[in-house]
């Protein structure tokens, strides 16, 4: 019988090709960062408002952000204001468009190609390799222990992503292991792992990545030594959950629903590609299947030749079309800024 543990191929896939490599995280932080000095310095030299802090917010800030070929990356990086700051042409307060519009143009720099958009939830800054940072605005309001923030969307929504920065990495500490890598816990890699299946296809239209993380949270928590048999009992778990119920909340606000109708048609594909995903991982238990048909399988779920270079190509001609294709725009994410 042929050795069929792929546990090291699907680590090495991982490491190589799903989670962010330090230089392009450092890239994505400069950008980040340049964003926030242009900010600002453009407010100040306008006599608006200062900034209260800046927040890091979505996979970025939660460290499960996947490699993307055209590097259609994207940060999530709020600007929080005092609320009494925020004063309106009129004298007072502003709207939650008039906040993004203020932002918005407080962003502009002629060096873009595409200048920043105002969105629904957020601002959005282009630059010329793929890349975006999203700008949500933020204010804050009541006394200190006891703030109240507010997303500048549609109108003022509740919502801080501080809340939900600490609710998972409280969720990754309590799912740590001591065979575990404590700087990339398993928790972490098969979140990004079950990211980078929902990408894998430019047809696939699938859930958010924050929703993507609850699910992983609900259903992961033991850890397991073999990381191909982690991701696949993953996806069963998940498959599981979602036959029982398509809905699913934000952990920080119970009230609100994250999934959109009733079914949500992104939630009902998901669970359809995770049934056909774990029947073509079945042979991974069939004692008599050879290693390359295994990691064939593990290659047509990622649709990745990167697993086993030596397997048979899988969509090569689909494949090579989209690495070969220079990135003029980004990903586009319907309103943006919200935790990713």
């Amino acid at each position: 019988m042929n050795d069929n543990n792929c546990s090291a191929d699907i680590r090495r896939y991982h490491d190589n090709y799903v989670k962010l490599s330090p230089e392009t995280r450092k890239q994505l932080r400069g950008h980040r960062n340049a964003n926030r000095d242009r900010l600002k310095d453009s407010l100040k030299e306008d006599d608006g408002p200062t900034p209260l802090r800046f927040q890091k917010q979505g996979s970025y800030a939660m460290h499960t952000t996947v490699q993307h070929p055209n590097n259609d990356y994207d940060i999530d990086d709020g600007v929080v204001f005092a609320k009494e700051d925020l004063v309106g042409v009129r004298g007072g307060h502003m709207s939650p468009l008039e906040a993004r519009k203020m932002v918005g143009e407080a962003l502009q720099d002629d060096r873009f190609t595409k200048k920043p958009e105002v969105l629904k939830n957020c601002v959005r800054v282009y630059y010329n390799e793929g890349y975006c940072v999203d700008v949500p605005v933020y204010r804050e309001s009541g006394p200190e222990g006891a703030e109240l923030v507010e997303l500048a969307s549609a109108e003022w929504k509740k919502s801080d992503p501080a809340e939900i920065n600490a609710w998972f990495e409280s969720r990754a500490k309590a799912k740590s292991h001591a065979d575990d890598d404590q700087d990339d816990t398993q928790f972490r890699r098969l979140i990004r792992l079950l990211k980078r299946y929902c990408t894998s296809r430019d047809s696939w239209n699938l859930p958010s990545g924050f929703i993507l993380t609850i699910l992983v949270d609900e259903v992961y928590n033991l850890y397991e030594a073999r990381e191909d048999h982690a991701f696949y009992n993953l996806l069963v778990a998940v498959k599981s959950r979602l036959a029982l119920n398509l809905e699913v909340r934000n952990p920080k606000d119970w009230a609100e629903v994250l999934t959109k109708g009733n079914p949500d048609p992104k939630m009902v594909d998901l669970k359809e590609k995770l049934t056909d995903a774990i029947a073509d991982l079945g042979i991974i238990w069939n004692p008599k299947a050879t290693r390359s048909q295994v990691l064939k399988a593990w290659g047509k779920v990622f649709n990745s030749d990167d697993i086993d270079p030596d397997a048979v190509k899988w969509e090569q001609t689909a494949r090579a079309s989209v690495v070969s294709t220079v990135p003029t725009e980004p990903v586009r994410k319907e309103g943006g800024g919200r935790f990713g």
